[in-house]
């Protein structure tokens, strides 16, 4: 009896031992992958991309069907302009349960790169099905569909931004559209909040720009209200607020005049309007206004794309504020949230 106590024994410690080492092997084989995709990061980044995919393809040995790994080597043999190789290894994944909004987006990509253009918008239609609040695949849709002149694709940035309101690409986007349309006022609103959401990018500047353009056409015509959308709601309230400050930018618009026009129709839009339309921008203007950073807020928005000495100028007299503006700003995160999308509104 003793005899058979101590084999159970013996085997039990033979089993937990053998348990143990499975565990130390699967522990070392995942840190194994995550080293080789580092190293294989730092070689995409150098623009390596051979060498890249050899450091993936050896982490697909270690770790066969690793999701993240087959992206990134279908994202290289893109980048290597090796569209087959790219397609065969990423359209697998889209039937897999743990597939991703990535995973199309990466498909997409490159049937855009051989301009299999039926392909890829059968594709865009089942990812959004699949992923409905997707905002990147509602963005690569709507540019797939620009590219080709198509004016639908407004349609998918916007829906991109009801369903995603924090995806900063689709603002980029509709900012850009409505700039060249009469309805200026979402040309405003969406490009404001994509510097927000994307504060130090390369298309900042851009859409700076069009901000600055875009309240001098705004407020060129002398019939604001009567010409813009105001079957809307919420445009009706925002033009009825800016008509009444018009003055504040009759000697032109500057960083200043605007700070004068913005800082002058918050206080009424919160008087009249905050209850019935919150939204998160304007809730920022009074949260500047309240900390002492309007007025640098609205020269880094403007005055950089306006007149550049006249912004140094401002700076070199403002040195601690606008320090103060550029360390918060760095420092937080601009966030919408869900149920402030104004623009399928229709009056009553």
């Amino acid at each position: 009896m003793k005899a058979l106590s101590l084999k159970i024994m013996k085997r039990l410690v033979f089993l937990l031992g053998l348990s143990a080492l499975c565990g130390f092997s699967l522990f070392a084989q995942k840190q194994d992958v995550n080293t080789l995709r580092e190293t294989a990061k730092t070689f995409t980044r150098q623009g390596d991309y051979p060498n890249a995919i050899v450091v993936l393809n050896r982490a697909i040995q270690v770790e066969p069907g690793n999701l993240e790994v087959l992206k990134e080597l279908a994202f290289d043999y893109y980048l290597q302009k090796n569209y087959s190789k790219a397609i065969e290894t990423v359209k697998p994944l889209l039937d897999r349960k743990d597939a991703d909004p990535q995973c199309y987006q990466i498909l997409g990509m490159n049937y855009q790169a051989i301009e299999e253009k039926k392909e890829c918008e059968k594709m865009y239609k089942q990812g959004i099905k699949r992923f409905p609040a997707s905002g990147e695949l509602y963005n690569e849709y709507g540019e797939m569909l620009w590219a080709k002149q198509d004016y639908d694709a407004i349609k998918l940035w916007e829906k991109g931004i009801e369903s995603d309101p924090n995806y900063s690409s689709n603002y980029y986007n509709a900012s850009k559209f409505y700039y060249f349309t009469l309805d200026k006022v979402w040309s405003l609103i969406y490009g404001e909040i994509f510097v927000n959401l994307e504060s130090y990018s390369k298309r900042t500047p851009e859409i700076k720009a069009i901000l600055s353009d875009g309240y001098k056409k705004l407020f060129s015509d002398i019939n604001l209200q009567k010409n813009q959308n105001n079957k809307n709601p919420f445009v009706s309230a925002y033009l009825a607020e800016m008509s009444k400050q018009a003055s504040a930018v009759s000697t032109g618009i500057t960083a200043e005049t605007l700070m004068s026009l913005k800082g002058r129709f918050i206080v009424d839009w919160y008087a009249k309007n905050a209850t019935k339309f919150p939204f998160r921008l304007f809730d920022y203007y009074q949260q500047l206004l309240k900390e002492g950073m309007f007025d640098a807020y609205n020269q880094w928005l403007f005055g950089s794309v306006q007149n550049l000495p006249a912004f140094q100028s401002w700076i070199n007299l403002h040195t601690e504020e606008y320090n103060r503006f550029i360390n918060f700003q760095k420092g937080r995160i601009f966030k919408l949230p869900p149920g402030q999308y104004y623009r399928g509104l229709v009056s009553k």
